[in-house]
């Protein structure tokens, strides 16, 4: 279980002048974090660049950076659902799922990426804290995010790896079988893009105040 976070770190959203200065950083960050199982990354500085600035764009985005002092140690992003792509609307939209969710009403939580030295002193909480505050702000009810599948004798598995299924369940998100889509992107050593199972985690979340 993560511990309190240490004094000097911080965990702050960013937007407009501020979130495109961090870009180059946070590209850095985010193929070196995703380059380690079970994402397997193969990035580009310039495809995450580009993929960051949609989130100085969106309405109703959210970026927030975990620094140690001035530096970049950690980010986690959201946006509305209704802002994403059709591969992660496409579940919420079938007919079955309708009648239980509107899509106007969901946040889409992204990806949280944070240095491995800095794991384990509660920031993985933090970023889970101020997406769901954003997504009570914005009046949305729902927080989702979808997790890849990767098989378990997967041959890239480290020693001693451990999913992180548990602090989900214990942030309240259920993991949803009955929500799946596909996301291509190369894997460390293939030679071009594959498709990806991608499975969704769902919270409701609680009215405050």
């Amino acid at each position: 279980m993560e511990g309190a976070p240490a004094a000097r770190l911080s965990v702050n959203p960013v937007t407009g002048p501020e979130l495109l200065a961090a870009i180059p950083d946070l590209a850095r960050l985010r193929m070196g974090v995703f380059r380690a199982f079970p994402y397997l990354y193969e990035g580009s500085a310039g495809y995450e660049e580009a993929y960051l600035r949609t989130y100085a764009e969106a309405p109703g985005a959210l970026v927030a950076l975990a620094r140690d002092g001035e530096r970049v140690v950690g980010a986690s992003t959201a946006l509305p659902l209704v802002q994403e792509t059709p591969d992660i609307q496409r579940p919420f939209l079938a007919a079955e799922q309708r009648r239980e969710f509107d899509v106007a009403r969901i946040l889409y939580l992204g990806e949280s990426v944070l240095l491995p030295e800095y794991r384990g002193q509660g920031l993985g909480h933090l970023f889970f804290d101020v997406r769901e505050a954003h997504a009570r702000a914005l009046g949305l009810t729902v927080c989702t995010f979808c997790a890849v599948q990767r098989p378990a004798d997967h041959p890239a598995t480290p020693p001693g790896y451990r999913a992180l299924g548990a602090f989900w369940h214990a942030r309240g998100y259920q993991e949803r079988p009955d929500l799946q889509t596909e996301l291509s992107w190369q894997d460390v050593g293939e030679a071009g893009e594959s498709p990806k199972p991608m499975r969704f985690w769902v919270r409701r979340l609680i009215p405050q105040g």
